[in-house]
């Protein structure tokens, strides 16, 4: 399913039809986003920008790569970031959590949240771990704080109101 989400990510951004209602659509970049992402050419195009390690480059390639599910490959590029924001530390954690170390992804959510409080991506991906984890609680406790910072109409409540239910119904998925 997330390989659909960013796949359709990929055309919206690059159609420029994507939405302020869109859950996470991703960085753009002049440069690489004619390509399609995680392929040969594009590989290759980001590697070129990301070789002069702006940590704006070394995002978008590490964001790509793990929407992509070359998580191994987005941990290289966002762990070069010589001043990770909230973004960077995210998707640290979604790599992280993805490659199965939910326990290791925790801190980097909790860093993300330390320098903004109001990114509900790192909330919400958040929950999901606490769900890997069997923590229905704590994910609630994230749904209920994307809630009070965006509202019920805010994609990552949305997202992460899904994945407790499914949690809920038995699905986990």
């Amino acid at each position: 399913m997330s390989r659909i989400f960013a796949i359709a990510a990929a055309v919206l951004l690059t159609s420029g039809t994507a939405s302020v209602a869109d859950k996470d659509v991703g960085p753009r970049s002049a440069a690489c986003d004619h390509l399609a992402k995680a392929g040969g050419a594009w590989n290759a195009c980001v590697a070129r920008a990301a070789s002069a390690r702006s940590d704006a480059e070394l995002f978008y390639a590490g964001y790509w790569l793990a929407k992509s599910g070359s998580y191994r490959e987005a941990l290289d590029y966002l762990r070069q970031a010589e001043n990770p924001d909230e973004r960077v530390l995210t998707y640290i954690g979604f790599a992280t959590r993805k490659l199965g170390d939910v326990d290791g992804a925790l801190p980097f959510y909790d860093r993300a949240l330390a320098r903004n409080p109001d990114y509900s991506v790192a909330r919400a991906y958040m929950g999901e771990a606490f769900l890997t984890r069997g923590e229905l609680g704590k994910a609630r406790e994230q749904l209920g704080e994307i809630e009070r910072r965006c509202g019920k109409a805010c994609a990552e409540y949305a997202d992460l109101a899904g994945h407790i239910a499914a949690f809920e119904s038995g699905r986990r998925g």
